[in-house]
């Protein structure tokens, strides 16, 4: 499965900056990779995984903005098509719990 998190959060005063920087770090501190500005995804395991990464996206939630959360199989991932531009090779696609880099 994968967890797709969208986000529009707000960086008008110093206090939404801070909140926008740290929901970016905790995304990518948890194994979230960036597929476009604002739009990260992340492998999970199984539907149980993806419930837990769900449930903490939900206690690291910014105060204010707009987050919302995508749980999709990795056959529906795969049919994803690309109207402009192409798939990046340098993320690392695999559901393989060790990668040998």
């Amino acid at each position: 499965m994968r967890v797709m998190v969208f986000f529009d959060l707000p960086v008008i005063t110093s206090a939404n900056r801070k909140d926008y920087r740290d929901f970016h770090k905790y995304l990518i501190k948890t194994g979230f990779l960036m597929m476009q500005e604002s739009v990260y995804c992340r492998l999970a395991q199984n539907s149980t995984m993806a419930d837990a990464i769900v449930e903490n996206i939900r206690k690291n939630k910014p105060a204010d903005g707009l987050v919302q959360v995508l749980k999709i199989t990795e056959k529906q991932f795969g049919k994803m098509e690309f109207i402009v531009g192409t798939k990046k090779s340098e993320i690392l696609d695999t559901d393989e719990r060790v990668v040998i880099i």
